[in-house]
């Protein structure tokens, strides 16, 4: 009987791990610690453990609904890259968005009516929590969804769709901003919204599609890569990420609390550690393994600007 139960307990916990993985927790994650690095920069102090915990239920049940939208919304053209052989390439072998398993409902490991189901439950979730933070919250985070879905449609009709990713990902933090003052200032958002913005475009957007420049050309995508060649795009990366650095030093000015020269100086040298160092490699060599380990290596900036704003905070 014990070991029965423990087998039907071990297939529950593969089962969750694949809708794990039709969110892309692991990656999710790290994103999620974006609108936590805002909230704190902005505000200058931690907010009150209500705030806190209401937060960051509503963050991990909004990051993990929109990924999940991703796949439900782009599943067809999911599942005809793996009838033709897609998901497999070496490139992938290292993605962090592929920690678990990628695509698992266009694998048909998760059907797609129990994806959907997924996706809304902690979309309702999110939605409650970002009502009870602030009303204008829950505008963008309804925002956010319909942005991440005109973005899936966008795939085979322009490269622009990489501006629409990256808007996405800048109204996490902005969001988080609102929940914990109704009033900032317009210009610490306008500057957060290009921090977020072009490191999206050049870390994480444009490095992702020039792996698959050949599977997307065969396809008919209309990525960055695809569209406008790879040395333009090695300079749009290069390009993207210095003003992601250059904006992320002036939005610590708006904070609520001093952030010295050290903090600066430890601030601008995880952006060129992890971010314009990888994209000048990838600029120099032009091949895919450095394309993965520049969008790899980005994905932790986030979490390396919230890590800095906590410390700032504790000391």
């Amino acid at each position: 009987m014990a070991s029965k139960s423990q087998s039907l307990l071990a297939s529950y916990r593969e089962k969750l791990k694949l809708f794990w993985a039709l969110s892309r927790t692991p990656h999710g994650i790290i994103d999620m610690t974006t609108p936590c690095m805002a909230a704190l920069v902005w505000l200058g102090e931690f907010p009150s453990p209500a705030i806190i915990v209401v937060g960051l239920v509503t963050v991990f049940a909004g990051y993990t609904a929109v990924y999940a939208l991703n796949d439900i919304i782009g599943y067809r053209s999911d599942r005809a890259k793996l009838e033709a052989g897609g998901f497999s390439g070496a490139a992938h072998a290292s993605d962090i968005d592929a920690l678990l398993v990628r695509h698992p409902m266009a694998q048909g490991l998760i059907s797609f009516p129990a994806g959907l189901a997924w996706a809304a439950g902690w979309g309702v979730v999110a939605a409650a929590g970002a009502y009870w933070l602030n009303p204008v919250c829950l505008l963008i985070f309804g925002a956010g969804c319909l942005l991440e879905a005109v973005y899936c449609l966008l795939w085979r009709v322009s490269p622009y769709r990489s501006l629409v990713s990256g808007a996405v990902k800048s109204a996490g933090a902005i969001a988080a901003v609102f929940a914990v003052d109704p009033a900032p200032s317009p210009l610490f958002l306008l500057f957060l919204f290009l921090v977020i913005f072009f490191w999206e475009i050049g870390g994480q957007n444009a490095p992702n599609d020039w792996t698959d420049i050949e599977e997307d050309q065969r396809f008919g995508a209309r990525t960055i890569p695809v569209v406008v060649g790879l040395t333009r795009t090695r300079d749009i990366i290069l390009g993207s990420l210095l003003l992601a650095v250059l904006a992320n030093l002036v939005l610590f000015l708006f904070s609520g609390t001093a952030f010295g020269p050290l903090f600066y100086l430890i601030t601008l040298a995880a952006g060129i550690y992890l971010l314009m160092w990888p994209a000048w490699i990838l600029y120099d060599s032009r091949r895919k393994s450095d394309a993965m380990e520049l969008f790899n290596r980005a994905s932790y900036f986030p979490l390396a600007l919230f890590a800095i704003v906590v410390t700032r905070l504790l000391l």
